[in-house]
């Protein structure tokens, strides 16, 4: 390697980027499985500890490549179990992960971008603007983090059993690095996640999604958040560019030709705003013919926020509107309040460097 060349960096390169990374220095493809296994399934960092490889390989590895994951700046606790870690990126920004550990799973957000460019005006990461997107070894860091922290044993029983990409950023204006870090979840010599267990979320990136089915067969979840376009114009600004019937044509044809895969459509619960019985009967009647299930989210405050979180009783009753007319309904559970690490909370430390909305307009085409 010439004098102040960077390393490669191999903890975000998925199956055939590792094998071509070995056939370009004159090694068998084969060293790519041996690594993967290293890297994803044993949590190493170094590669001494890589022992079915030879030590002249592992010195030639040293001199042209590195495992650098973020790096944790700090970890919090709930009362309720939720942990959520602050994680340096580049940049002189940081990001935020949450994992969620329920009975049946273990769920685990990650972001995929430094703040983000949307602009919705119920979501705290929103108000801290945009830096640039999270590369590949940065999104399946978080992962690789986490089972470090977790205390994974990788012949034992699985910690993390679910991804969201939920956690700061949209997903799908990032597209190469999530698609290429969603392929390391589901690889079977990483980390095995079936691809009901990895869950890709979007505001409604409609050239975004259609791209992604030819090469990603993850589940797909949606913030919806409104029934009509007048409404959702104005709570997630990306409708204005990709109306309601051109995402939901997306999203039926994403699942089409597999009979049980559903679309999750979230929809945060806004008192006043979101929440009325005709707004419920309307987004039934929007739904209909689209295979999917609705997580009802209570909306989770942040300071200066302009909304309140519907009643219980409001939301239990949009929801019993929505289940009497065949739609399958979830009210989610607020986890990790008292830390900051319910949905539309995280926030991170972001170096705003762009104008929001023109970087949504460019990125989203």
């Amino acid at each position: 390697m010439s004098m102040g060349q960077e390393k490669l960096n191999l903890l975000g390169l998925a199956r055939q980027e590792l094998e071509d990374f070995f056939v370009s220095i004159g090694e068998k493809p084969f060293r790519a499985s041996q690594v993967l296994k290293w890297i994803h399934q044993f949590g190493v960092a170094g590669f001494d500890a890589m022992t079915n490889i030879s030590k002249v390989l592992r010195m030639r590895l040293q001199e042209l490549a590195e495992i650098r994951a973020p790096r944790i700046l700090l970890q919090q606790h709930s009362r309720d179990g939720t942990r959520k870690w602050l994680l340096q990126v580049d940049g002189g920004n940081s990001v935020e992960m949450v994992f969620i550990p329920e009975k049946e799973r273990g769920t685990l957000c990650v972001s995929s971008q430094v703040g983000c460019a949307l602009d919705c005006t119920f979501c705290s990461t929103a108000r801290q603007g945009f830096n640039r997107n999270l590369g590949a070894p940065e999104i399946i860091g978080q992962l690789w983090l986490a089972n470090q922290a977790l205390g994974r044993d990788p012949r034992g029983e699985r910690i993390i059993s679910n991804v969201v990409l939920m956690g700061m950023g949209e997903p799908l204006l990032n597209f190469d690095n999530v698609v290429a870090a969603m392929d390391l979840m589901m690889d079977d010599l990483a980390y095995g996640l079936s691809k009901r267990r990895v869950t890709i979320s979007t505001a409604g990136v409609v050239p975004a999604l259609k791209r992604l089915k030819p090469v990603c067969e993850a589940s797909l979840a949606v913030s919806l958040h409104a029934p009509d376009d007048a409404l959702r114009d104005k709570l997630v600004p990306l409708n204005r560019k990709y109306p309601i019937a051109l995402l939901l044509d997306a999203c039926c044809e994403y699942i089409a030709g597999e009979s049980k895969r559903v679309v999750t459509f979230e929809y945060v619960m806004l008192k006043n705003i979101n929440d009325s019985a005709e707004q419920a009967r309307k987004l039934a009647r929007l739904l209909g013919n689209v295979p999917s299930k609705v997580n009802l989210i209570p909306f989770n405050p942040f300071p200066e926020s302009r909304y309140q979180c519907s009643s219980q009783e409001e939301i239990e009753h949009f929801a019993s509107i929505l289940q009497e007319r065949g739609i399958v309904t979830i009210t989610r559970r607020t986890r990790g309040g008292d830390i900051d690490a319910a949905c539309g909370q995280l926030v991170g430390r972001v170096q705003d460097r762009t104008r929001r909305s023109s970087i949504a307009i460019k990125e989203a085409c």
